[in-house]
């Protein structure tokens, strides 16, 4: 078992910058690979980006390439979203996610742990 803890969301203006965090405890975070995914108000939750367990490959949606980050410190059991010239349709609830070992996956079915998600509201 792994609990996810995310932070680091808020309002920010467009064009803007914020830095998600997402705290894992339980289990040793090196060994599995990471999601961040969103959900705006009456959409379905989509994908944002992933890194893997082993290299740390990273993966984004082609709506977020070139503007977010995604990193992680398996010394601080954390992975972080680093997100830049942030738009108005970036508002939604982002949550983080695991999988021990998995390959990084676009679909949310793919990962096993979830964390309770955290808003960011970007206003034009």
């Amino acid at each position: 078992q792994v609990q996810l803890v995310e932070s680091g969301g808020g309002l920010v203006q467009a064009g803007g910058s914020l830095r998600l965090s997402c705290a894992a405890s339980g289990r040793t975070f090196s060994s599995y690979t990471a999601g961040w995914f969103r959900q705006a108000p009456g959409k379905e939750r989509e994908f944002v980006a992933a890194i893997n367990w082993s290299g740390g490959s990273t993966y984004y949606a082609d709506s977020v390439k070139g503007r977010f980050t995604i990193s992680r410190d398996d010394a601080e059991n954390t992975v972080y979203l680093q997100m830049n010239s942030l738009k108005p349709e970036d508002t939604a609830v982002y949550y983080c996610a695991a999988v021990y070992r998995g390959p990084p996956r676009y679909d949310d079915s793919a990962y096993d742990y979830w964390g309770q998600g955290t808003q960011v509201t970007v206003s034009s």
